[in-house]
């Protein structure tokens, strides 16, 4: 393992009287042949911060943070990151993510055993250049197994965001966690519910996009299995998991609605991915109150916004992942008129091409069908129509301005919604784009606006 980490990082190990250990994923990742784009390097030692910090100083690493009652310090040097802990043993209140006491040791297996898996608690001696594997961690990757580092009780009743790293992990790696660890976690899901939502959402990214990590096909997809199979995700997303069970046509879906959303995801661009595994979660509620599935989209809507609220979603990922979710039943039959298709392009152009995205990846999980859409063939004919015939596609590419608009008559409080209407009169009528024309078509829109 020596080969592939940075010659700095060696050079300290050299410098330090002390051994300094890798730990983690990078050590997961070598004895995996899982390599990411870019590495984290965790290092540690058992000695406290000061004392490693003043070694790692001397040799030119820059001190970006130090964190004494945690024993953490983090360092950059020649472009590399790297984060310090002092071995360690912790103490928790259940539930709550930060430890209540930490006590420092010189003790590689109490420094173990404060982690979370055995896959992740596997150290490598830079110096020595050897492995040193206190709880059979190289085992364990070996057998591609997911194993708490004490009883799986404990773990996650210590940290309640282990159980969404427990996903994250599984979806990342493709490894799967022993029966014990899903016990564990169900009889712990609770504990998310103390979890912050910024914390939540943040490790909820990361298992969306959980594939990219290592190129696991459809890792994220195996995340958000491991995340329904512990409770998990009834915690965080109580609306979706209510699909379970419920069938649809079987004509068009083979699947219930939930395992149907998760499939949705699972077949999604990376881009959208939160908008596919939400975008049927109006049904569960229309099929209770109502007994159908009719409206879905709208009602599916406003959860969405709410769920987003909840989990303190970005604003703009909120807003997209709200309209993505409004519109993914538009023109589902394939039986609108191509003017209307192309009035709907124009005016949501700014999420177009992923609405398509979404259309793609729902019409995927219907039957786990990975030919085209029909609707895409559809709509893409029609986008590349409007892009030989010159449509303007936002207002800058209107041949007339505002202000020309406002010379010829039209008020100004209403030049803006009559620009709006221009562009979708030439989404559907291309050769309107003209200057003489586009004035004498607003000055009847401002009429129908009056009226």
């Amino acid at each position: 393992m020596i080969e592939i980490l940075p010659k700095k990082l060696t050079e300290l190990a050299q410098s330090c009287p002390f051994p300094l250990y890798v730990v983690g994923g990078t050590c997961r990742e070598y004895l995996s042949s899982s390599f990411p784009l870019k590495p984290d390097y965790d290092i540690c030692a058992p000695v406290l911060p000061e004392e490693f910090a003043a070694v790692a100083e001397k040799l030119g690493f820059t001190q970006c943070a130090v964190y004494k009652n945690t024993g953490t310090v983090k360092l950059k040097a020649d472009g590399e990151e790297y984060e310090f802990t002092s071995f360690r043993s912790d103490k928790y209140v259940r539930g709550v993510h930060t430890p209540a006491k930490i006590y420092f040791t010189d003790d590689i297996e109490l420094d173990a055993r404060r982690r979370d898996f055995t896959c992740n608690a596997v150290y490598y001696d830079v110096k020595a250049e050897k492995f040193v594997d206190p709880l059979g961690g190289i085992e364990d990757i070996k057998r591609k197994a997911v194993r708490t580092v004490a009883p799986a009780e404990k773990v996650f009743g210590e940290d309640g965001l282990r159980l969404m790293r427990l996903a994250r992990v599984c979806g990342a790696t493709g490894f799967r966690p022993d029966e014990e660890c899903i016990e564990g976690a169900k009889a712990n899901c609770r504990l998310l519910r103390d979890i912050s939502a910024e914390r939540i959402f943040g490790e909820l990214r990361h298992i969306l996009h959980a594939d990219s990590k290592y190129g696991v096909k459809y890792g994220h997809y195996a995340a958000l299995c491991v995340m329904r199979d512990t409770g998990v995700l009834n915690i965080v997303f109580p609306e979706l998991s209510l699909g379970a069970g419920m069938n649809q046509r079987q004509d068009f879906r083979i699947h219930d609605v939930l395992e149907h959303s998760l499939r949705c995801a699972m077949y999604a661009a990376d881009d959208i991915r939160l908008a596919a595994l939400l975008h049927d979660v109006g049904k569960p509620y229309c099929k209770i109150t109502t007994g159908t599935y009719h409206n879905h989209e709208t009602e599916g809507a406003r959860i969405v916004g709410e769920i987003c609220s909840r989990l303190k979603v970005p604003k703009k990922l909120a807003e997209e992942t709200v309209r993505l979710t409004e519109l993914h039943m538009y023109d589902v039959d394939c039986k609108a008129r191509e003017s209307k298709i192309r009035r709907m392009i124009v005016s949501n152009r700014d999420i177009f091409f992923k609405l398509a995205e979404l259309k793609q990846a729902d019409y995927s999980a219907c039957r786990d069908d990975l030919s085209e859409a029909p609707v895409i063939t559809k709509w893409r004919e029609i986008y590349n129509d409007m892009v030989a015939e010159g449509v303007p596609f936002n207002l800058r590419e209107l041949k007339v301005r505002g202000d020309e608009l406002i010379a010829a008559g039209i008020p100004k409080d209403k030049c803006g919604k009559v620009l709006d209407r221009l562009l979708l009169e030439c989404a559907a009528l291309p050769q309107l784009n003209e200057r003489n024309k586009l004035i004498i078509t607003a000055k009847r829109v401002v009429r129908e606006i009056a009226d």
